[in-house]
């Protein structure tokens, strides 16, 4: 069986998701150990053990649910058939176990550098964000470099070229992917004129419904560095549920 201390390391460095369910306390009779190691990948596979049967059923089952949200936990299971944090079995023991999710960074993908990109790249960065800047080619129909990187539901999408040729290319290939966050930067005509074009090439309504246009909260902030703070204010913002306003009318 594969050392789940290794599996976990290359899940890390693979920037894969990953838990790892430590048992750290046993009371009576238990088949699992103190320091027992187990690890879950996002495909379902596990290395080691923390004692098998229906305990390990039972922590693969919460250690599934962390994958899905993130958040640590730690467990209380009785060795009983009945009762409280029961598992259905007969050793009449109790466990705890630490469960620790690995989670990739958060992707910040900005299309277009520039005077905005740069400072944002920097505070995206700051904030805890993989950043990847896409560059375009100023009144292209299309972003090339766009199709190489693989958008996740924690991906967010920053569409900040120079021109609106290359915007409303680069919306038209992020729009289907299933990134958190796709916002697009200019004036509220600029937006709602090119919105309207995809509307009118049959994009459905709850697909534009997901576009932050005009891009940022409503700071106030005009210089490049002021207009950065807003952009990825507003991605923490729906990153974390938080309630603020928005200046696209869309929202």
């Amino acid at each position: 069986m594969d050392n789940p201390m290794i599996v976990l390391a290359k899940s890390i460095q693979d920037r894969q998701p990953v838990v790892l369910a430590t048992v750290v306390e046993i009371v009576g009779a238990s088949p699992a150990k103190v320091g027992a190691q187990m690890v879950l990948l996002a495909d379902d596979t596990t290395a080691g053990t923390v004692g098998g049967g229906k305990l390990e059923a039972a922590i693969i089952a919460e250690a599934r649910a962390a994958l899905k949200d993130g958040q640590p936990r730690l467990k209380h299971y009785r060795l009983t058939e009945e009762g409280n944090d029961a598992v259905g079995v007969l050793c009449g023991g109790e466990v705890r176990v630490f469960i620790q999710p690995f989670l990739p960074p958060p992707k910040l993908v900005i299309v277009g550098g520039g005077h905005i990109g740069r400072p944002l790249r920097v505070m995206g960065e700051a904030a805890g964000f993989e950043v990847i800047v896409v560059d375009v080619e100023p009144g292209r129909a299309d972003v090339p470099a766009l199709t190489e990187i693989d958008l996740n539901e924690d991906s967010y999408v920053v569409l900040i070229t120079t021109d609106h040729i290359s915007d409303e290319a680069a919306l038209r290939q992020v729009i289907t992917s299933p990134a958190r966050y796709i916002g697009m930067i200019g004036s509220r005509h600029k937006c709602e004129t090119i919105l309207g074009h995809l509307r009118a090439d049959k994009i459905s309504e709850e697909k534009l419904a997901r576009v932050y246009a005009p891009i940022g909260l409503d700071l106030g902030g005009t210089t490049p560095e002021e207009i950065a703070v807003s952009i990825l204010a507003e991605i923490i913002a729906v990153r974390r549920g938080g309630s603020v306003d928005h200046r696209s009318r869309f929202r």
